[in-house]
Protein backbone atom coordinates (compact mmCIF):
# COMPACT_ATOMS: atom_id res chain seq x y z
CA UNK A 1 0.00 0.00 0.00
CA UNK A 2 1.20 3.52 -0.73
CA UNK A 3 1.48 5.93 2.16
CA UNK A 4 -1.74 6.18 4.15
CA UNK A 5 -3.05 8.89 6.44
CA UNK A 6 -5.02 8.26 9.64
CA UNK A 7 -7.20 11.20 10.68
CA UNK A 8 -9.69 11.99 13.41
CA UNK A 9 -12.64 14.12 12.33
CA UNK A 10 -14.55 16.41 14.69
CA UNK A 11 -17.76 16.00 12.68
CA UNK A 12 -19.09 13.60 10.10
CA UNK A 13 -19.53 16.58 7.79
CA UNK A 14 -15.74 16.86 7.55
CA UNK A 15 -15.80 13.51 5.75
CA UNK A 16 -18.85 14.35 3.65
CA UNK A 17 -22.10 12.62 2.76
CA UNK A 18 -21.11 11.02 -0.52
CA UNK A 19 -17.75 9.77 0.72
CA UNK A 20 -19.18 8.35 3.97
CA UNK A 21 -22.18 6.72 2.31
CA UNK A 22 -20.04 5.08 -0.36
CA UNK A 23 -18.44 3.09 2.45
CA UNK A 24 -21.50 2.61 4.68
CA UNK A 25 -23.76 1.24 1.93
CA UNK A 26 -27.51 0.87 2.31
CA UNK A 27 -27.93 -2.32 4.33
CA UNK A 28 -28.12 -0.73 7.79
CA UNK A 29 -29.81 2.64 8.44
CA UNK A 30 -27.91 3.42 11.63
CA UNK A 31 -24.41 3.78 10.22
CA UNK A 32 -25.71 5.90 7.35
CA UNK A 33 -24.53 9.48 6.94
CA UNK A 34 -28.14 10.70 7.25
CA UNK A 35 -28.70 9.15 10.69
CA UNK A 36 -25.33 10.08 12.19
CA UNK A 37 -25.39 13.58 10.72
CA UNK A 38 -28.88 14.20 12.10
CA UNK A 39 -27.60 13.36 15.57
CA UNK A 40 -24.84 15.95 15.19
CA UNK A 41 -26.88 18.58 13.35
CA UNK A 42 -29.63 18.49 15.98
CA UNK A 43 -27.11 18.87 18.81
CA UNK A 44 -28.02 15.53 20.40
CA UNK A 45 -24.43 14.42 19.80
CA UNK A 46 -21.87 17.07 20.75
CA UNK A 47 -19.21 17.79 23.34
CA UNK A 48 -21.76 19.35 25.71
CA UNK A 49 -23.87 16.16 25.70
CA UNK A 50 -20.85 13.97 26.44
CA UNK A 51 -20.69 12.59 22.89
CA UNK A 52 -17.90 14.45 21.12
CA UNK A 53 -17.47 13.17 17.53
CA UNK A 54 -14.04 11.75 16.85
CA UNK A 55 -14.63 9.76 13.67
CA UNK A 56 -11.55 7.96 12.41
CA UNK A 57 -10.71 7.85 8.72
CA UNK A 58 -8.03 6.16 6.62
CA UNK A 59 -7.05 7.89 3.40
CA UNK A 60 -4.37 7.51 0.76
CA UNK A 61 -1.82 10.26 0.33
CA UNK A 62 -3.91 11.55 -2.60
CA UNK A 63 -7.02 11.87 -0.38
CA UNK A 64 -8.89 8.73 -1.46
CA UNK A 65 -11.06 7.58 1.45
CA UNK A 66 -10.50 3.88 2.23
CA UNK A 67 -12.22 3.44 5.58
CA UNK A 68 -14.08 5.17 8.41
CA UNK A 69 -15.24 4.37 11.94
CA UNK A 70 -18.00 6.21 13.84
CA UNK A 71 -16.28 7.14 17.11
CA UNK A 72 -16.87 9.52 20.01
CA UNK A 73 -15.06 10.85 23.05
CA UNK A 74 -17.41 10.03 25.90
CA UNK A 75 -17.60 11.95 29.16
CA UNK A 76 -19.98 9.43 30.75
CA UNK A 77 -21.49 6.00 30.10
CA UNK A 78 -25.07 6.94 29.23
CA UNK A 79 -26.80 6.04 25.97
CA UNK A 80 -24.63 3.01 25.18
CA UNK A 81 -26.66 -0.03 26.38
CA UNK A 82 -23.45 -1.92 27.19
CA UNK A 83 -22.89 -1.04 30.80
CA UNK A 84 -19.44 -0.28 32.20
CA UNK A 85 -20.35 1.88 35.20
CA UNK A 86 -18.77 -0.65 37.57
CA UNK A 87 -15.54 -0.55 35.55
CA UNK A 88 -15.49 3.25 35.74
CA UNK A 89 -16.10 3.18 39.48
CA UNK A 90 -13.33 0.62 40.10
CA UNK A 91 -10.81 2.45 37.91
CA UNK A 92 -11.48 5.78 39.55
CA UNK A 93 -11.39 4.34 43.09
CA UNK A 94 -7.93 2.97 42.22
CA UNK A 95 -6.80 6.50 41.35
CA UNK A 96 -7.33 6.41 37.59
CA UNK A 97 -9.35 8.68 35.33
CA UNK A 98 -11.90 6.63 33.37
CA UNK A 99 -13.45 9.50 31.41
CA UNK A 100 -13.16 10.53 28.68
CA UNK A 101 -13.09 7.19 26.90
CA UNK A 102 -13.37 6.34 23.21
CA UNK A 103 -16.71 4.91 22.11
CA UNK A 104 -17.11 3.16 18.76
CA UNK A 105 -20.87 2.92 18.41
CA UNK A 106 -24.09 4.36 17.05
CA UNK A 107 -25.22 6.79 19.77
CA UNK A 108 -28.34 5.79 21.73
CA UNK A 109 -28.81 2.72 19.51
CA UNK A 110 -28.60 -0.88 20.80
CA UNK A 111 -28.67 -2.37 17.30
CA UNK A 112 -25.92 -4.40 15.68
CA UNK A 113 -24.31 -2.53 12.79
CA UNK A 114 -20.91 -2.64 11.05
CA UNK A 115 -18.43 -0.19 12.56
CA UNK A 116 -15.38 -0.81 10.34
CA UNK A 117 -16.66 0.75 7.12
CA UNK A 118 -14.36 0.31 4.13
CA UNK A 119 -14.38 0.80 0.41
CA UNK A 120 -15.22 -2.39 -1.50
CA UNK A 121 -11.89 -2.51 -3.31
CA UNK A 122 -9.82 -1.25 -0.35
CA UNK A 123 -6.74 -3.30 0.56
CA UNK A 124 -7.52 -6.18 2.92
CA UNK A 125 -5.43 -4.55 5.64
CA UNK A 126 -7.63 -1.44 5.83
CA UNK A 127 -9.83 -2.66 8.67
CA UNK A 128 -6.78 -3.63 10.70
CA UNK A 129 -5.39 -0.15 10.07
CA UNK A 130 -8.60 1.34 11.44
CA UNK A 131 -8.29 -0.72 14.62
CA UNK A 132 -4.62 0.27 14.93
CA UNK A 133 -5.73 3.89 14.54
CA UNK A 134 -8.30 3.56 17.31
CA UNK A 135 -5.66 2.11 19.64
CA UNK A 136 -3.21 4.87 18.72
CA UNK A 137 -5.83 7.57 19.32
CA UNK A 138 -6.66 6.02 22.67
CA UNK A 139 -3.03 6.02 23.75
CA UNK A 140 -2.08 9.44 22.35
CA UNK A 141 -5.09 11.06 24.06
CA UNK A 142 -4.25 9.19 27.28
CA UNK A 143 -7.70 7.60 27.43
CA UNK A 144 -8.53 4.78 29.83
CA UNK A 145 -10.17 2.59 27.21
CA UNK A 146 -11.96 2.17 23.90
CA UNK A 147 -15.25 0.31 23.42
CA UNK A 148 -16.74 -1.02 20.18
CA UNK A 149 -20.32 -2.08 20.83
CA UNK A 150 -23.00 -4.07 18.99
CA UNK A 151 -20.57 -5.57 16.51
CA UNK A 152 -21.39 -8.00 13.69
CA UNK A 153 -19.34 -11.24 13.80
CA UNK A 154 -16.94 -10.17 11.06
CA UNK A 155 -16.01 -6.97 12.92
CA UNK A 156 -15.72 -8.76 16.25
CA UNK A 157 -13.29 -11.29 14.81
CA UNK A 158 -10.93 -8.54 13.69
CA UNK A 159 -11.08 -6.73 17.02
CA UNK A 160 -10.32 -9.91 18.97
CA UNK A 161 -7.42 -10.65 16.62
CA UNK A 162 -6.04 -7.34 17.89
CA UNK A 163 -6.45 -8.61 21.46
CA UNK A 164 -9.49 -6.52 22.31
CA UNK A 165 -11.60 -8.15 25.03
CA UNK A 166 -14.84 -9.79 23.94
CA UNK A 167 -18.09 -9.13 25.79
CA UNK A 168 -21.50 -10.77 25.34
CA UNK A 169 -25.01 -9.63 26.15
CA UNK A 170 -28.53 -10.57 25.13
CA UNK A 171 -31.39 -9.29 22.98
CA UNK A 172 -34.61 -10.80 21.60
CA UNK A 173 -35.24 -10.98 17.86
CA UNK A 174 -38.09 -12.36 15.78
CA UNK A 175 -37.19 -14.51 12.77
CA UNK A 176 -39.33 -14.80 9.67
CA UNK A 177 -39.63 -18.44 8.59
CA UNK A 178 -41.13 -17.51 5.21
CA UNK A 179 -44.50 -16.79 6.82
CA UNK A 180 -47.23 -15.58 4.50
CA UNK A 181 -49.41 -14.17 7.28
CA UNK A 182 -49.51 -13.58 11.04
CA UNK A 183 -51.67 -16.71 11.31
CA UNK A 184 -48.87 -18.71 9.70
CA UNK A 185 -46.59 -17.52 12.49
CA UNK A 186 -49.19 -18.32 15.15
CA UNK A 187 -49.60 -21.84 13.75
CA UNK A 188 -46.01 -22.56 14.83
CA UNK A 189 -46.78 -21.76 18.48
CA UNK A 190 -48.06 -23.97 21.23
CA UNK A 191 -51.83 -23.72 21.61
CA UNK A 192 -51.76 -21.86 24.94
CA UNK A 193 -49.30 -19.25 23.65
CA UNK A 194 -51.26 -18.83 20.43
CA UNK A 195 -54.47 -18.13 22.38
CA UNK A 196 -52.69 -15.64 24.65
CA UNK A 197 -51.41 -13.60 21.71
CA UNK A 198 -54.81 -13.58 20.02
CA UNK A 199 -56.37 -12.38 23.26
CA UNK A 200 -53.84 -9.55 23.56
CA UNK A 201 -54.47 -8.41 20.01
CA UNK A 202 -58.24 -8.64 20.48
CA UNK A 203 -58.03 -6.39 23.56
CA UNK A 204 -56.50 -3.61 21.48
CA UNK A 205 -58.97 -4.15 18.63
CA UNK A 206 -61.88 -3.88 21.07
CA UNK A 207 -60.78 -0.33 21.95
CA UNK A 208 -61.56 0.68 18.37
CA UNK A 209 -58.08 1.95 17.60
CA UNK A 210 -56.84 2.45 14.06
CA UNK A 211 -53.13 1.82 13.51
CA UNK A 212 -51.36 3.64 10.67
CA UNK A 213 -48.02 2.78 9.06
CA UNK A 214 -46.36 5.94 7.76
CA UNK A 215 -43.18 6.25 5.72
CA UNK A 216 -41.43 8.78 3.51
CA UNK A 217 -43.44 11.83 2.50
CA UNK A 218 -46.53 10.51 4.31
CA UNK A 219 -44.88 11.48 7.60
CA UNK A 220 -45.81 15.10 8.26
CA UNK A 221 -44.65 17.42 11.03
CA UNK A 222 -47.84 16.93 13.03
CA UNK A 223 -47.10 13.20 13.10
CA UNK A 224 -43.65 13.95 14.52
CA UNK A 225 -45.23 16.32 17.05
CA UNK A 226 -47.46 13.54 18.33
CA UNK A 227 -44.72 10.96 18.36
CA UNK A 228 -42.26 13.27 20.12
CA UNK A 229 -44.77 13.83 22.92
CA UNK A 230 -44.98 10.04 23.35
CA UNK A 231 -41.19 9.72 23.25
CA UNK A 232 -40.71 12.44 25.87
CA UNK A 233 -43.24 10.87 28.21
CA UNK A 234 -41.62 7.43 28.03
CA UNK A 235 -38.09 8.84 28.22
CA UNK A 236 -38.86 10.99 31.24
CA UNK A 237 -40.38 8.06 33.10
CA UNK A 238 -37.65 5.54 32.22
CA UNK A 239 -34.38 7.43 32.47
CA UNK A 240 -35.18 10.99 33.49
CA UNK A 241 -33.63 12.85 30.56
CA UNK A 242 -34.49 11.76 27.00
CA UNK A 243 -31.49 11.77 24.69
CA UNK A 244 -33.10 13.05 21.48
CA UNK A 245 -34.68 16.42 20.73
CA UNK A 246 -37.54 17.38 18.43
CA UNK A 247 -35.22 18.61 15.66
CA UNK A 248 -33.64 15.18 15.30
CA UNK A 249 -36.90 13.56 14.24
CA UNK A 250 -37.64 16.20 11.61
CA UNK A 251 -34.11 15.81 10.24
CA UNK A 252 -34.30 12.03 9.81
CA UNK A 253 -37.80 12.37 8.41
CA UNK A 254 -36.45 14.68 5.73
CA UNK A 255 -33.17 12.91 4.97
CA UNK A 256 -34.09 9.22 5.31
CA UNK A 257 -37.86 9.03 5.44
CA UNK A 258 -37.91 6.01 3.12
CA UNK A 259 -36.07 4.06 5.85
CA UNK A 260 -38.57 5.00 8.55
CA UNK A 261 -41.82 3.31 9.52
CA UNK A 262 -43.79 5.35 12.03
CA UNK A 263 -46.63 3.31 13.52
CA UNK A 264 -49.29 5.46 15.19
CA UNK A 265 -52.48 4.40 17.00
CA UNK A 266 -55.50 6.70 16.53
CA UNK A 267 -58.67 6.60 18.62
CA UNK A 268 -60.80 8.45 16.05
CA UNK A 269 -59.97 11.86 17.47
CA UNK A 270 -56.29 11.91 18.40
CA UNK A 271 -53.14 9.85 18.22
CA UNK A 272 -52.74 7.99 21.50
CA UNK A 273 -49.52 5.99 20.99
CA UNK A 274 -46.73 5.39 18.54
CA UNK A 275 -43.53 3.55 17.79
CA UNK A 276 -40.61 4.40 15.52
CA UNK A 277 -38.96 1.74 13.36
CA UNK A 278 -36.11 1.88 10.86
CA UNK A 279 -35.76 -0.49 7.92
CA UNK A 280 -32.57 -2.19 6.82
CA UNK A 281 -31.94 -4.54 3.92
CA UNK A 282 -33.58 -7.50 5.66
CA UNK A 283 -34.37 -6.22 9.17
CA UNK A 284 -36.95 -4.02 10.86
CA UNK A 285 -35.39 -2.22 13.83
CA UNK A 286 -37.81 -1.14 16.55
CA UNK A 287 -36.51 1.89 18.43
CA UNK A 288 -38.82 4.17 20.41
CA UNK A 289 -42.30 3.82 21.86
CA UNK A 290 -44.68 6.01 23.84
CA UNK A 291 -48.34 6.66 24.66
CA UNK A 292 -50.52 9.23 26.40
CA UNK A 293 -53.03 6.86 27.94
CA UNK A 294 -53.00 3.34 29.27
CA UNK A 295 -54.61 0.80 26.97
CA UNK A 296 -53.95 -2.83 27.94
CA UNK A 297 -51.58 -4.65 25.56
CA UNK A 298 -51.15 -1.66 23.24
CA UNK A 299 -47.39 -1.72 23.82
CA UNK A 300 -47.26 -5.36 22.70
CA UNK A 301 -49.44 -4.63 19.67
CA UNK A 302 -47.48 -1.64 18.40
CA UNK A 303 -43.96 -2.73 19.27
CA UNK A 304 -44.11 -6.48 18.60
CA UNK A 305 -47.15 -7.67 16.66
CA UNK A 306 -47.38 -4.78 14.20
CA UNK A 307 -43.64 -5.18 13.60
CA UNK A 308 -44.19 -8.85 12.78
CA UNK A 309 -47.06 -7.94 10.46
CA UNK A 310 -44.84 -5.44 8.67
CA UNK A 311 -41.91 -7.86 8.35
CA UNK A 312 -44.14 -10.56 6.90
CA UNK A 313 -45.76 -8.18 4.41
CA UNK A 314 -42.41 -6.72 3.30
CA UNK A 315 -40.62 -10.11 3.41
CA UNK A 316 -38.02 -8.98 5.92
CA UNK A 317 -36.09 -11.71 7.73
CA UNK A 318 -35.73 -10.22 11.20
CA UNK A 319 -37.35 -7.87 13.69
CA UNK A 320 -34.96 -6.41 16.26
CA UNK A 321 -37.10 -5.03 19.07
CA UNK A 322 -34.40 -3.16 20.98
CA UNK A 323 -32.71 -3.82 24.30
CA UNK A 324 -33.80 -6.00 27.21
CA UNK A 325 -37.22 -7.53 27.79
CA UNK A 326 -37.59 -11.23 28.60
CA UNK A 327 -41.35 -10.73 28.16
CA UNK A 328 -40.64 -10.72 24.40
CA UNK A 329 -39.99 -14.48 24.50
CA UNK A 330 -43.67 -15.31 25.06
CA UNK A 331 -44.45 -13.24 21.95
CA UNK A 332 -42.21 -15.16 19.57
CA UNK A 333 -38.97 -13.22 19.98
CA UNK A 334 -36.00 -15.50 20.58
CA UNK A 335 -32.86 -14.79 22.65
CA UNK A 336 -29.75 -13.97 20.65
CA UNK A 337 -26.24 -12.97 21.71
CA UNK A 338 -24.92 -9.46 21.09
CA UNK A 339 -21.20 -8.74 21.12
CA UNK A 340 -18.77 -5.93 21.83
CA UNK A 341 -15.00 -5.49 22.04
CA UNK A 342 -12.95 -3.47 24.52
CA UNK A 343 -9.40 -2.08 24.42
CA UNK A 344 -7.79 -1.39 27.81
CA UNK A 345 -4.16 -0.21 27.75
CA UNK A 346 -3.56 -0.51 31.51
CA UNK A 347 -2.28 -4.05 32.14
CA UNK A 348 -3.66 -4.54 35.65
CA UNK A 349 -7.06 -3.09 34.80
CA UNK A 350 -7.18 -5.14 31.60
CA UNK A 351 -6.58 -8.40 33.49
CA UNK A 352 -9.28 -7.62 36.02
CA UNK A 353 -11.80 -6.81 33.27
CA UNK A 354 -10.77 -9.90 31.31
CA UNK A 355 -11.47 -12.16 34.29
CA UNK A 356 -14.85 -10.51 34.75
CA UNK A 357 -15.78 -10.89 31.07
CA UNK A 358 -14.70 -14.54 30.95
CA UNK A 359 -17.13 -15.28 33.78
CA UNK A 360 -19.86 -13.06 32.33
CA UNK A 361 -19.73 -14.83 28.96
CA UNK A 362 -20.15 -18.19 30.67
CA UNK A 363 -23.24 -16.96 32.48
CA UNK A 364 -24.70 -15.44 29.30
CA UNK A 365 -24.19 -18.72 27.43
CA UNK A 366 -25.89 -20.72 30.20
CA UNK A 367 -28.78 -18.26 30.35
CA UNK A 368 -29.20 -18.39 26.59
CA UNK A 369 -29.64 -22.16 26.65
CA UNK A 370 -32.10 -21.89 29.52
CA UNK A 371 -34.15 -19.15 27.87
CA UNK A 372 -34.43 -21.08 24.62
CA UNK A 373 -36.52 -23.60 26.51
CA UNK A 374 -39.14 -20.93 27.21
CA UNK A 375 -39.84 -19.95 23.61
CA UNK A 376 -43.54 -20.37 22.67
CA UNK A 377 -42.89 -22.54 19.63
CA UNK A 378 -44.18 -26.09 19.45
CA UNK A 379 -41.75 -28.59 20.89
CA UNK A 380 -40.79 -31.42 18.56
Amino acid sequence: MSQIVLKTNASIQEIGAARWQALAGNDNPFNSFAFLHALEQSGCVAAHTGWQPQHLSVETETGELLGVVPAYLKGHSQGEYVFDHAWADAFQRAGGKYYPKLQISIPFTPATAPKLLTKQDAPSSTKSLLIDGLERACQQLNLSSAHATFLPPEDLELFTEHQWLERHDRQYHWRNQNYQSFDDFLAQLASRKRKAIRKERRTVHDHGLKIEWLSGKDIQEHHWDSFFAFYMDTGSRKWGQPYLNRDFFSLIGESMGDKIVLMLAHDGTDYVAGTLNLVGRDTLFGRYWGCNQHIPNLHFELCYYQAIDYAIEKKLQTVEAGAQGEHKIARGYEPITTRSAHFIPHDGFREAVKDYLDEERRHIALDQELLKGYTPFKKE
